[in-house]
């Protein structure tokens, strides 16, 4: 609006100055920009739960034997990595310790008794744990048409193991099979084993296939079978007597005839809960 000096016809009309006007600066309101949001913090990655060292033994167990059959011998890496697994494997791991009393001779009149501890069975293979007390035998008996992976838990104890012979160690003799029926058999194994010991693997031809324990003293033996005894298929577990082998030149303790006694051996079984997912 004009600026006004006195009145009436004197009256000089006057530019408003820049200093006169309101200062639009001055009256609008200063907005501040929002402050940019902070980036999200990053994800953390999770992590991994352990996976229990039962549930690896069954997941590893069904990935070696799943394509068993009598006589079937798994992969060489799946051999490997299934006794990797046992070897690592800890009596806490199966919640087995020797204070238990399956580990004690509780009748001193007859010889201690073997209990057996199942975990699991299918067609395609099973595993448990042998509890043995200080002196008890599992005797001489066979696995046929199986692969076995062995691992002693704790304690110690003595090992026999057999082949089925393929030749006579004298040349003079061919004989494989006597006429009492007993058959030639070669030792693989014959020493004392303690839980340092790597995983033992008795193949269906090979490695041990029969064996017997004997314990030093309590011991717990953790055996994975596929696939496993199947009476009705006819592989049943048979049992064996030793007699020496003489050759034309005397004795030789690296063989000896195995004689089937139609026998049984009794062990105390125990059907365990499932702590894996099947």
């Amino acid at each position: 609006m004009p600026l006004q000096l006195g009145g009436g016809k004197g009256r000089i009309d006057l530019p408003a100055t820049d200093k006169d006007r309101p200062s639009s600066k001055k009256n609008r309101r200063r907005h501040k920009k929002p402050a940019a949001a902070p980036p999200p913090p990053p994800t953390p990655t999770p992590t991994p739960t352990p996976v229990p060292a039962m549930q690896s033994l069954f997941d590893t167990s069904k990935e070696v034997f799943r394509d068993s059959f009598p006589g079937f011998v798994p992969p060489p890496q799946a051999v490997a990595r299934l006794a990797a697994l046992l070897n690592d494997l800890k009596p806490h791991d199966v919640e087995i310790e020797p204070s238990m009393s399956c580990f004690k001779n509780v009748d001193s009149k007859g010889p201690p008794r073997v209990t057996y501890l199942h975990f699991y069975d299918c067609p395609k293979f099973s595993f448990g744990i042998f509890c043995l007390p200080k002196s008890a035998v599992i005797p001489l008996h066979n696995h046929p048409g199986m692969t076995v992976f062995c691992k002693i838990l704790f304690g110690s104890m003595h090992l026999k193991s057999y082949d089925w012979a393929k030749s006579a160690p004298d040349s003079d003799s061919t004989a494989l099979e006597t006429s009492e029926g007993a058959r030639l058999a070669k030792v693989n194994t014959d020493a004392v084993f303690d839980a340092s010991a790597e995983t033992t693997v008795l193949y269906p031809e090979n490695g041990g296939n029969l064996h017997c324990f004997t314990a030093r003293t309590p011991c717990a033996v953790l055996d994975v079978m596929g696939p496993p005894y199947n009476r009705a298929d006819g592989r049943d577990c048979s049992y064996y007597d030793e007699l020496p082998y003489m050759s034309s030149s005397g004795g030789d303790a690296r063989y000896a005839w195995l004689k089937e006694n139609h026998s049984t051996f009794e062990m105390k079984g125990v059907q365990m809960p499932q702590r894996f997912i099947v």
